[in-house]
């Protein structure tokens, strides 16, 4: 196990290199740059660009910026932002939990009903609803997020006012009662993809358990159906399911990029987008670093969970 996590954290920390090379370079090769900012109002002079990118560290040589943030950010040090000059790490934190809080929720959204969908189907092998589920996941895995998250505003917030169209809570009002109001909507459009790719997966893993040789067993000895079900079948069949929910996450932080620019969700989807427009670099390579660094880990975790569920697995 020990020699297992070395070589895992090992190839995560080239991994990261590898990303943080790529991420960095891509963002200071590409048109335009931090100081296309300063010059769209056309007062300042090329002296003040270059005074400014003088006073940023922009006027040094690719690697050498590179090199330099690479050490610093080894020291705890993730640089500050170019548009209010707040330390990078401060402000990720500060949106971290709104993301996590939106994730969190639509992964037990669609925990429970992706679960609940794959089992049904697969006791009710090509029943009505077997076949309706088959399809309903194919489609919610073709519709775009944006567009869903749209039709759910113009439906739920528009023409119903049952949601709110947006935002984490109303202003004036911290209640958690009012923050649940605003969770509903998004988490229910970040989970919709997610549902299906959970209830799929779980009805191929019940089938792969229903024709195994204990489960015959079982029946045949007259134990129960239902306590077959659960003690048995459904306990076996979720022991894959631990990898899937390790390798949903980054479906996860990619969605919630999308849905908090929808609904305006103040988390580190929208701040990486604003970012990006804005062209501050030292934050969009902070969140870039900050989600490689929680998928490598969620990948590791789900692993490791798996070896400790189930005792035929060796990591070696």
């Amino acid at each position: 196990m020990s020699t297992y996590l070395l070589r895992r954290l090992f190839q995560a920390l080239v991994l990261l290199l590898i990303v943080s090379a790529v991420g960095f370079s891509i963002l200071h090769l590409a048109p335009g740059g931090p100081l296309s900012q300063f010059a769209a109002g056309g007062e300042m002079t090329q002296a003040d660009l270059d005074r400014i990118a003088r006073d940023m560290g922009l006027d040094r040589p690719l690697p050498v910026q590179y090199a330099e943030w690479l050490w610093h950010m080894a020291q705890g040090d993730w640089g500050r932002s170019y548009r209010d000059q707040q330390p990078v790490l401060h402000i990720i934190v500060a949106h971290l939990g709104a993301t996590l809080e939106l994730m969190l929720t639509s992964t037990l959204i669609a925990m429970a009903l992706g679960s609940w969908i794959g089992i049904l189907g697969a006791m009710r092998r090509y029943s009505l609803f077997d076949s309706l589920a088959t399809i309903g996941a194919m489609i919610a895995v073709s519709i775009p997020t944006f567009w869903f998250g749209l039709v759910v505003i113009w439906l739920f917030s528009v023409t119903l006012g049952w949601l709110p169209a947006g935002n984490r809570y109303t202003v004036g009002d911290g209640s958690w009662l009012n923050q649940l109001h605003h969770l509903i909507a998004p988490s229910m459009v970040l989970a919709l993809v997610s549902t299906a790719v959970w209830s799929r997966y779980m009805r191929s893993s019940m089938l792969d358990v229903i024709n195994q040789d204990y489960i015959r067993t079982a029946r045949s000895k007259g134990i129960p159906e239902r306590r077959i079900l659960f003690r048995h079948t459904v306990r076996n069949a979720l022991l894959p399911m631990i990898t899937i929910a390790g390798l949903q996450l980054p479906t996860l932080l990619s969605g919630a990029l999308v849905t908090e620019t929808i609904f305006t969700w103040p988390g580190m989807g929208r701040l990486f987008l604003d970012s990006i427009n804005y062209r501050d670099y030292p934050v969009v390579m902070g969140i870039l670093m900050f989600t490689a660094v929680l998928v490598l880990l969620g990948s590791l975790v789900a692993d490791l969970l798996y070896g400790l569920a189930d005792p035929r697995i060796r990591l070696a």
